[in-house]
């Protein structure tokens, strides 16, 4: 006898801690605050979200908003999705490439994917082991899509240069060993922690 009913807010908030989490990642954003808190000075070198490859694993309405920010970075937009046409990327001047592809190809990629019984596990040991070790995984959408086991797995072993996470597989009991690693940008659940979002979302 409860009613249960979906709530819109802006499909902008999410999209932009994305960007955040990818533009940290990308410049060490995360390890070179912490090591200046503690008195120190700079230890990385970066890398250029121009001419990078950005693969978006779900092109609806929020994997769009991410190809429209990638496209002003001048960077080289391409996505997969089960149900996606390549008529439809290109609406989106993204180009609609293979799974296996998504995964080889991107230099950042970024995920925007319903959770379902299809996408639960979608991101595991296979797909990790297909990037680049140069690579970067963001995901802001459901942490169930990504196996944790072979993410720590891929983290640890180079596989991957990183990842920025806003999502887990439990929360908030985390998996501590993500809350150790350097490469490893991590964020309280914040996709929709916009004022803004917050008072369309209660509206």
């Amino acid at each position: 006898g409860m009613p249960v009913v979906g709530t819109t807010g802006s499909a902008q908030a999410t999209p932009e801690l994305a960007w955040g989490m990818m533009i940290a990642l990308a410049r060490n954003i995360h390890i070179e605050s912490a090591r200046m808190r503690e008195g120190g000075w700079i230890t990385t070198m970066g890398t250029d979200l121009e001419g990078a490859t950005l693969g978006i694993l779900g092109l609806g309405k929020l994997g769009r908003k991410m190809a429209q920010v990638g496209q002003a970075f001048d960077m080289k937009c391409i996505a997969w999705s089960a149900n996606l046409t390549a008529e439809s990327a290109a609406e989106a001047g993204v180009e609609r490439v293979e799974k296996d592809e998504l995964f080889g190809r991107s230099d950042f990629l970024t995920i925007h994917y319903k959770l379902g019984d299809r996408s639960r596990g979608l991101v595991g040991a296979r797909e990790l082991g297909l990037m680049k070790p140069t690579a970067f995984l963001v995901n802001t959408s459901r942490g169930p899509i990504v196996d944790t086991g072979a993410l720590i797995a891929a983290l640890e072993a180079g596989t991957i240069a990183g990842a920025g996470l806003d999502v887990f597989e439990r929360e908030p009991a985390i998996t501590k060993a993500l809350t150790t690693m350097h490469n490893v940008c991590i964020l309280p659940h914040l996709g929709s922690a916009t004022v803004e979002t917050r008072i369309a979302m209660g509206m």
